[in-house]
This record gives structure tokens, C-alpha cells and sequence, in this order.
């Protein structure tokens, strides 16, 4: 990519959570279950390799697994409680090779992470997860940079009781958790307006999440001035990062049991009024396909380029990173980034992305074409995720 002394700022990044999915045989964390003895230090030998790969295709933002130490926090399994103290040393590595080459490190801990929850408990754990979490950061020696993304949780039957019993959580948290900590606006419950509502009262820096915005904002809040007030969240010297992703348009497959009466009576394929079948259905299936139209909560397998560089041309003048929430992951990048530079070169250039790339993007690009997959699993970030958290 172009070489970032060039500018008078460090290009924008652009990066992608967790899965690569744009090369085979990588994993983001040790998978084994307990019983075979999982361990941060091999997870941390997965996770060098795909460094590895973000160096070769010039990809500089990455979020690591919210399972990288697998059980640390778990209460039955004690004997994972002292991993990531005991990986000191190969944190310490790893977070150096990441420094060395530019690349932004972050965690979005799960949905059942929720320091607004009406259960002591379950706020007192996902402290407990925040904290292993955050000491991982650190022994990576990364800077304010690399932080933690959550969101305000459940609403519990009531919206502002719940929003206030975030900030109760917070304050209970211990200073290397505040300090990695960035709160997130949602797309089915807590709007960019009650995010900014919590930052007033707490200081906790906050993620502007593009594609939430436009599914959660009862405020009429203008994007814009919505997004200056986010980045204006973060310190000088520490760049912000905001999330952009595009809904997914396409009609939702929803897999329905056909009965044993049903089929008895012929009726299990009959379509029902307003009732769209992917296609006609035997007599004897025991499953049918329908076809839906799309939640707008869902994220898209690939970014919408021209949406993207709407958003960016809005953006204009303002500087942040950008971890793009594509269910293909990286290859959604490999995408993006020839998409850009073919049809919004003025964007294409805040992310150090110029002619001289064209050769290497194409050939990312025509690499695509003998196949490539999506993640079927919600992310964390989308709203059949989070509606888990309820």
C-alpha cells in the first residue's frame, strides 16, 4: 500500500473481526474443549499466523476472539484461571510483532458480557471477563488504541433504569478495564443518543456504529454531528475507530417444521396466503424453506462500496479507523479495497490505497472468483445477536 510517510497522517485502516475466511486452515483461538487442556500460549501461536497473513495482504486493523484464553474465567474450571498471567511472555511477543507492523488490535467480548444485567452476578463475571480481556492488552504493551468494544446490554423492562445501571457497572470496574472500555450504539435498544447520554455522565469513549445508527434513532439525531460528537469522545493523540457495515437485502431462508398430522393430511407444502416457498414441497418432507424479507439488524456478506464511500465523502475531514463488519470477513476487504480505488479513488486514498495498488488489488480480487464463504453465524455485533442478551 502507499507508504504512509507520504501523508502528513497515518492513512485510515481498514480491518475485519475474528475469522479469516479468505485462506484456509487459519483459527482464531484454541478450540479444544476442556478436557484436552486448551491454552492461551497455542492460541496466541494460531493468531501469530494470521498476523502473518495481515502483513502479506496489507491488512492493518484486526479483532481478536473474545475466546483467546479459553475457560480463564470460567468459575468450575479453576485451572485456567492463571493463563494469561502465565502467557506474559508470548503476549508481550505478539503484541510487539502487531506494533512493528502497524496493525490495530481490539476485543468485542460477547453479548452475555453485561455490566447493566439486574443480577449481581452476571455483572460481577462479565467484569471478571472484561478484566481478563484487558490484562491481555496490556501484557501486549498496546496502546489506548486497542480497546474493548460492549454495548449497554438489555433493557429489563425498562430503558433508563437499565441505561443507569450501566453506569453503575462501569464504576466498578477496575482502572485497566475503564481505560480499554468503548461503548457501542446498538440497533435494537440503546440509540447513539443514550450512548452519548452515558458518556456525559462517565467519560467512557464511544463507537460509532454506521448501519446501527440507521436501524436505532428515535432522536432524529443528524450523522454527521452524531459522529463528531463520538470521535470528539477519545482523547487527542488516540485515533477513534467507528463500525460500518451494510444490511443485508437479499429474502431470509427460514427453515419450518412440517408435522406428522401435516403431512397426513397433504397440507405440508401447501402455501399459505402472503407465504413465499423457495420451492415446491414433497409430500413427505418434514421441512420446508420459506422466504422472508430482510431484518435490516443483518449484516451483509460484502460492503455496499457506494454506500461506503457516501458515508466517507460525509465523513470528509474527520479521522478515525474503520472495522468493517462483513459476514465474509476479510474477503469482504479484498473486495472493498479494488471497489474503491475503481470507483471512489478520493476514498480509496484515505486508506493509503492509490494507482500503484492496482496490480496487487486486482489480483486479490480475480484470487475471489474460485470461491469464497460467509460466516452463517450472527455476529456479535448484528441484532439477532444482541437480542440474546434480553
Amino acid at each position: 500500500m502507499t507508504d504512509p510517510s507520504i501523508s502528513t497522517a497515518r492513512p485510515l485502516r481498514l480491518g475485519f473481526p475474528v475469522k479469516v475466511m479468505g485462506r484456509p486452515g487459519f483459527k482464531s483461538n484454541d478450540t479444544r474443549r476442556w478436557q484436552k487442556g486448551p491454552h492461551l500460549k497455542c492460541s496466541l501461536e494460531e493468531v501469530d499466523k494470521i498476523l502473518d497473513y495481515l502483513i502479506a495482504e496489507d491488512l492493518d486493523m484486526y479483532r481478536l476472539s473474545s475466546d483467546l484464553a479459553p475457560y480463564a474465567t470460567h468459575p468450575d474450571l479453576p485451572q485456567f484461571h492463571d493463563q494469561v498471567a502465565d502467557s506474559d511472555a508470548e503476549l508481550k511477543a505478539f503484541g510487539r510483532k502487531a506494533r512493528d507492523n502497524d496493525i490495530r488490535l481490539s476485543f468485542h467480548p460477547s453479548q452475555y458480557v453485561l455490566l447493566n444485567s439486574p443480577d449481581p452476578a452476571l455483572t460481577d463475571k462479565s467484569i471478571w471477563d472484561l478484566s481478563s480481556q484487558a490484562e491481555m492488552l496490556d501484557r501486549m504493551e498496546l496502546d489506548d488504541e486497542a480497546v474493548m468494544v460492549t454495548h449497554v446490554g438489555g433493557v429489563y423492562d425498562d430503558h433508563d433504569a437499565s441505561r443507569a445501571r450501566w453506569i453503575e457497572g462501569w464504576e466498578k470496574c477496575p482502572p485497566h478495564v475503564q481505560r480499554r472500555l468503548v461503548l457501542e450504539n446498538d440497533d435494537i435498544r440503546f440509540s447513539a443518543a443514550d450512548a452519548l447520554w452515558i458518556h456525559e455522565r462517565t467519560g467512557v469513549r464511544l463507537i460509532f456504529d454506521y448501519q446501527h445508527f440507521w436501524c436505532l434513532n428515535p432522536e432524529g439525531l443528524d450523522m454527521r454531528d452524531t459522529l463528531e460528537r463520538f470521535l470528539a469522545t477519545w482523547p487527542a493523540g488516540v485515533r477513534p475507530k467507528i463500525h460500518f457495515s451494510s444490511p443485508r437485502t437479499e429474502m431470509r431462508e427460514v427453515k419450518q417444521k412440517i408435522t406428522a398430522k401435516q403431512r397426513k393430511a397433504g397440507t405440508g407444502g401447501k402455501v399459505k396466503a402472503g407465504e413465499t416457498l423457495k420451492a415446491a414441497v414433497k409430500a413427505t418432507a418434514r421441512i420446508k424453506t420459506v422466504l422472508r424479507p430482510p431484518i435490516w439488524t443483518g449484516h451483509a456478506d460484502f460492503t455496499n462500496p457506494f454506500e461506503f464511500a457516501t458515508f466517507m465523502r460525509m465523513a470528509h475531514g474527520l479521522e478515525f479507523d474503520v472495522m468493517m463488519e462483513g459476514k465474509s470477513k476479510d474477503v469482504s476487504l479484498l473486495k472493498l479495497r479494488p471497489d474503491l480505488l475503481r470507483y471512489a479513488p478520493d476514498v480509496a486514498a484515505r486508506f493509503g490505497i492509490g494507482a500503484e495498488d492496482a496490480a496487487a488489488l486486482a489480483a486479490d480480487e480475480a484470487a475471489l472468483e474460485t470461491g469464497v464463504d460467509a460466516d452463517s453465524e450472527p455476529d456479535v455485533d448484528e441484532g439477532d445477536a444482541i437480542r440474546a442478551a434480553a
